[in-house]
């Protein structure tokens, strides 16, 4: 009998592991829409990617007896390989013999909630890392934007900054990208920007412009704040920062990732899970341990465009 592996050797609970797959952080949701999960079923492998070549004109005319043409897609490029998270939710036995006084409370799945909080915003942050690193990108594909050119600033033009951008994903990609996400200091800036706005309303008073008139301005699916903020010891910082990510990105699954998509979450399949809580006599406590396996992946970084310090 072969000796069973840990991941076998845990018993899971269904009805948290539900609970924390089907959970996502209002406050942490930039990864899911620029870097969409991809269940993959090892915990290594190859990104698949697309260039030029897959978007050629392909003669498929055929003389009688002649070849069939064959045509591959895509190509394997850097390897990828899944990290392991794991974090316990705590229940003390004191407050689940307060809580059953009161229907209704379920302590065990709002622990599981809050560790997915914690987990979601280590994600989030792991994907702004990612897709805020000026390295990751072409020369094309980035501008550090100074001065006159930040979007606080009146006399800079968003609208042309942010078209031209699309333009340049498109002559790369043949796709035109359909997601912005900026952080919460460059939406306000977008909000209120004279030029934005002149193209909204040719009234004197004009209020801030909404984010679906943003998306119709710059004729776009999605435009995404980076609400999410973490506590460095000193003060609460913006994950997202002070800049703005123009792509295109598409869900998928795990034969369709290699379409020309900005990135991937490549995430174990069945995680999220949560073990069966264990009790600790010496804390008097309940623990539920959530695990999870996954990496974000810079797939295609000619399907996105930088504006680092778009406001001051």
């Amino acid at each position: 009998m072969s000796q069973q592996t840990t991941g076998q050797a845990r018993v899971l609970d269904p009805i948290l592991s539900a609970v924390a797959r089907g959970y996502r952080s209002p406050k942490a949701a930039v990864a899911n829409v620029l870097f969409p999960i991809v269940t993959v079923g090892q915990r290594a492998g190859r990104i698949l990617s697309f260039g030029p070549d897959d978007f050629k004109l392909v003669s498929t005319a055929r003389a009688p007896g002649a070849n069939t043409k064959r045509i591959q897609f895509g190509y394997a490029s850097e390897p990828f390989s899944l990290v392991d998270y794991r974090l316990e939710g705590a229940v003390p036995v004191e407050l689940m013999e307060e809580a059953q006084a009161v229907p209704g409370i379920d302590l065990q799945s709002n622990a599981v909630r809050r560790v997915q909080n914690v987990m979601a915003l280590e994600r989030e942050k792991k994907a702004a890392d990612l897709a805020r690193d000026a390295s990751k990108y072409d020369s094309a594909n980035k501008a550090t934007l100074t001065t006159d050119t930040q979007w606080d600033d009146v006399d800079s033009d968003p609208f042309t900054a942010i078209i031209t951008a699309k333009e340049v994903i498109r002559g790369k990609t043949g796709e035109t990208p359909n997601v912005l996400t900026l952080g919460p200091k460059v939406l306000t800036a977008l909000r209120t920007h004279p030029k934005v706005l002149a193209r909204l309303s040719t009234a004197s008073d004009r209020p801030p412009a909404t984010i679906a008139q943003l998306q119709a301005l710059f004729e776009l699916q999605q435009i995404v704040t980076g609400e999410a903020v973490y506590h460095d010891g000193t003060a609460f910082v913006d994950v997202w920062g002070k800049d703005a990510i123009l792509a295109f990105t598409t869900p998928a699954s795990q034969q369709e990732m290699g379409s020309p998509s900005y990135g991937y979450t490549y995430q174990l399949q069945g995680r999220p899970s949560v073990e069966e809580g264990y009790f600790d006599d010496n804390t008097n406590t309940w623990y539920y341990p959530t695990t999870d396996a996954y990496q974000p992946v810079l797939a295609g970084a000619s399907a996105g465009f930088l504006f680092k310090a778009a406001v001051a």
